[in-house]
């Protein structure tokens, strides 16, 4: 699971953009507990989700014209200008090239071989998200991808990410970690929708992030409550937990988790 010790390559930041930041705020703040603030004047309507006080995401407005209501995970890179060039020779994108943030760091959204956003963060000082891997936070993440052989070497070669073959009762997973970490440090999955050992999870490729919580079935009624929408029901998967697939009010998609006791 994921941690705040951050390294190269692993998940620093998340946020999400929204058609309506101020419903949006509500919704999260109802499922998690999450309280949203601006980030001041000159963060252009960007703010920051907090639970007990640690900022765990990361919220703005967004237009039509930027996309559909979407969350972005963001992955530490020690050099932005030099991971953007990376991504661009490995044949993907850059939509949003490196800029400044703040004095806080460096960041650029890229996009992979099939097009998939996701962001770089080059800490200066700013380390990311300040907790990650408890309930109400970022726990988990998974590409939905068309070939995982394809990403495992796009992501390999932008962002120095090692995969592995973890086997469970209804299929093989493929895991990735930072270079170097090993087991320990495994943060996500590369998933075939054919193979999604919890069902085939509809639409484009895509980035999806996990969030860990106390009572699967309780958030999603939850969700439900706050006008969101079940993607796929709370489902136990042996090795794994509970895992169950949402939708908040304005689209944009995300998972939650209640991790195997047996697991940790």
């Amino acid at each position: 699971m994921l941690t705040t010790r951050f390294v190269d390559g692993a998940p620093d930041w998340i946020d999400v953009g929204t058609s309506d930041m101020e419903g949006a705020a509500r919704f999260y703040g109802g499922l998690f507990g999450w309280e949203f603030a601006p980030a001041g004047p000159d963060a252009g309507g960007y703010g920051f989700f907090r639970l007990a006080g640690r900022i765990v995401a990361g919220g703005t407005r967004t237009t039509p014209d930027q996309g559909p209501p979407a969350w972005t995970v963001y992955f530490q890179s020690p050099d932005a200008d030099a991971t953007a060039k990376t991504a661009q020779q490995a044949r993907g994108s850059v939509p949003v090239p490196p800029t400044d943030v703040m004095r806080q760091g460096r960041t650029a959204i890229l996009a992979d071989q099939t097009g998939v956003p996701f962001g770089i963060w080059e800490p200066s000082p700013g380390k990311g998200i300040e907790a990650a891997g408890e309930a109400g936070t970022l726990c988990w993440v998974e590409l939905y991808t068309p070939d995982v052989a394809r990403a495992a070497a796009f992501y390999h070669s932008v962002l120095g990410w090692e995969t592995s073959a973890v086997t469970f009762p209804d299929g093989v997973y493929t895991s990735v970690s930072p270079a170097g970490a090993g087991e320990d440090g495994m943060f996500g999955g590369l998933v075939p929708p054919a193979d999604d050992l919890a069902g085939a999870e509809p639409g484009e490729p895509h980035w999806l992030p996990y969030f860990g919580v106390d009572d699967t079935d309780a958030i999603v009624a939850r969700a439900v409550e706050l006008g969101g929408r079940v993607r796929l029901p709370a489902t136990s998967l042996a090795g794994v937990g509970r895992p169950a697939r949402l939708e908040d009010p304005y689209g944009a998609r995300f998972a939650v988790l209640k991790g195997d006791p047996r697991e940790t």
